[in-house]
């Protein structure tokens, strides 16, 4: 009998592999595929037998030796992150040490995958909770905040599939046994506001771009919540980028692009060098803005006799013309000065003429998260054949301090680091300039009068801007909402590379406003009373102004293991760590913001606090230059 029993069970898992099944090599967590349940059958492979007997029980109603007390006190949305608490203990088997209570959420697909997610276990005199239970019982409690938009070991959406969950208990006697104990949620249909609740979730790198829908509902039957995840879309940006866009355009663009563009560079390059010559050139922005703006207007006021060429395009993946690609070219290979903001990717594989200068003015301020060759690696960090950023002669740094973080990114010697300060920070010592940027934003933006301001600006997340994103679900907006609105008005600003979508939800468009498209962020701070961020240089610029910050870095361990900074993260932010929406509401409340960090902080990461950095770029790196060839 038991062999025939196998042989079935054998045919219907072939026959179920054969159907088009997926073997998800993506998922590391906790899985199993202990039992298989589809609409009219249940399937239970022979080697696990035993692991299937909790999940049987249940669905048959057994009675075992230990009845089961469990009951959701709570169970809250926002976006795909669920918050779960409650209790689960088994009659007459005592919890009184945490040590030997292990209790698990147990994700069952309709195909079997078994995703365990561990729960903290929590005194049950910390549940929200008027029921009365012993104290034998008393590490019965349970609570957990789950993601699944980034619940997979690679951060990745929950798989695409039907899941019904279960509450999973370990409870270890000492000198007795392991009593085990799996068992649906209950009835938690009055959690879900009209019958359900749905979410986006999405994942960016550079060679993947997904979105799905989460789908949360109450499974009568079986009692317990049902999550659905249904794939929207699943694409390669990669195939939408630059090089897709250089293969659309044929043959003879790639040529010119590739090819053209360097053989015309190394011609040029034998003409004379227009020592007058000054290249501003940017492929992160179509207007002089920031550093540029600020060398650029020193220059005019000393009214030098110098031939500038501006040379401007609002990012990587907007195309030059063929006569803008010959036109780099000859102004690369003749000018005196070639001056950068940011990454440059057409320059770097030139080797610049003797007696010119790549200047290199980084957009941004201090040291903080490790970027360039510190990266080497790590995922996401260069090749160490690349040649991005080896070609500068000179670049700029706040502070001496810092200097050798920007010498190791960049690949250059430390000696042409020159810690002259970041010229767009000039604004912050020029008391007119910021009372009139407070007059003309509160004249355009009349809802920021009489509201303290509230400035969210975090970094990217993903490697770079082919997979930049932002999570916006680990905000709760409501509970933002509900606690800081009669006082405060929160501005988004989220840095331009992100991809994601995020919309203010209506009801609360009359505290949040999205500045996002704003493009100097220096003159948001003037107005910002707190400033929240996370791995942001934005927060250098900022202590300047002695003000508030509060450090929203929910990921922080992951962001250490992955990216790491230059300093010891606690140790270096200057203001306080959150890690939760109610630990930043709390802060904010309490005003707890460590503002005695913030003076050694500016000590540190600047060398000279004058408002004079544009006059030191120009007199160090371009007049001074000039006058040594003449």
């Amino acid at each position: 009998m038991l062999r025939k029993i196998v042989r079935k069970l054998r045919r219907r898992k072939a026959s179920s592999d054969s159907s088009g099944s997926i073997v998800r090599d993506d998922l590391e967590f906790s899985i199993d595929k202990p039992v298989q349940i589809t609409e009219d059958r249940i399937i239970i492979q022979k080697e696990k037998i035993s692991e299937s007997l909790p999940v049987l029980n249940e669905i048959a109603g057994k009675i075992e030796e230990h009845i089961p007390h469990r009951k959701i006190t709570q169970l809250n949305w926002n976006g795909p992150i669920m918050e779960i608490e409650g209790y689960f203990y088994l009659e007459n088997v005592p919890m009184t040490n945490e040590d030997l209570v292990k209790k698990r959420l147990i994700l069952l697909s309709t195909s079997g995958l078994k995703v365990s997610i561990p729960l903290q276990d929590v005194l049950v005199k910390d549940i929200k909770t008027k029921d009365s239970i012993d104290n034998k019982y008393s590490w019965a409690g349970f609570r957990s905040k789950v993601n699944f938009a980034t619940i997979t070991s690679h951060n990745r959406p929950l798989p695409e599939e039907d899941y019904r969950l279960f509450l999973e208990l370990d409870v270890h006697v000492l000198g007795d046994k392991v009593y085990k104990k799996s068992f649906p949620l209950g009835n938690i249909e009055h959690f879900l506001d009209n019958g359900f609740h749905s979410a986006k979730m999405e994942y960016f790198t550079a060679k993947k771009e997904m979105k799905y829908n989460l789908l949360a509902t109450y499974d009568l039957p079986l009692k317990t919540l049902k999550i659905t995840s249904s794939k929207l879309k699943d694409l390669d940006p990669s195939l939408m980028g630059l090089d897709a866009d250089l293969k659309q355009r044929g043959i003879v663009y790639r040529i010119v692009y590739k090819w053209c563009f360097s053989l015309t560079y190394k011609f040029c390059k034998l003409l004379p060098l227009q020592t007058r010559k000054i290249i501003f050139a940017s492929d992160s922005r179509s207007e002089m803005s920031g550093n540029f703006q600020f060398v650029y207007d020193e220059l005019l006021r000393r009214d030098l006799n110098y031939d500038y060429h501006l040379l401007l395009k609002k990012g990587v993946d907007e195309k030059k013309n063929y006569r803008e690609i010959f036109s780099l070219a000859y102004h690369l290979a003749t000018a005196k000065f070639i001056i950068l903001d940011d990454f440059y990717p057409m320059i770097y594989p030139l080797t610049i003429r003797k007696n010119a200068e790549l200047i290199q003015l980084w957009h941004a301020v201090g040291a903080f998260k490790t970027f360039g060759f510190s990266r080497l690696g790590r995922p996401g960090g260069p090749s160490p054949k690349s040649k991005n950023h080896r070609n500068y002669t000179k670049a700029i740094v706040s502070s001496q301090n810092v200097a050798k973080h920007y010498a190791e990114g960049f690949g250059i010697d430390l000696e042409n680091v020159i810690p002259t300060g970041i010229p767009r920070t000039d604004v912050f010592f020029d008391k007119a300039y910021q009372e009139e940027v407070r007059n003309n934003l509160n004249e355009e933006f009349p809802f920021l009068k009489g509201k303290k301001v509230i400035t969210f600006a975090p970094t990217f997340r993903g490697n770079g801007q082919m997979s930049a994103h932002y999570p916006m679900e680990v905000l709760n907006l409501e509970k933002l909402y509900n606690e800081l609105k009669d006082e405060y008005v929160f501005l988004f600003k989220i840095h331009p590379f992100v991809k994601n979508e995020f919309s203010i939800p209506y009801q609360f468009s009359d505290f949040f406003y999205d500045f996002s498209s704003y493009r100097e962020i220096n003159d948001l701070l003037f107005i910002t009373d707190i400033l929240i961020t996370d791995y942001s240089s934005v927060c250098f610029e900022y202590a300047l102004l002695n003000k508030p910050m509060i450090f929203f870095a929910y990921d922080v361990e992951e962001y250490v293991r992955t990216r790491d900074f230059y300093y010891d993260y606690h140790s270096f932010i200057p203001g306080p760590l959150a890690k939760t929406t109610e630990r930043m509401i709390d802060i904010i409340q309490k005003e707890d913001f460590k503002m005695e960090k913030i003076e050694p902080f500016v000590k540190y990461f600047f060398d000279d606090i004058d408002g004079k950095s544009s006059e030191r770029v120009v007199e160090q790196l371009i007049i001074n230059n000039f006058n040594e060839l003449n």
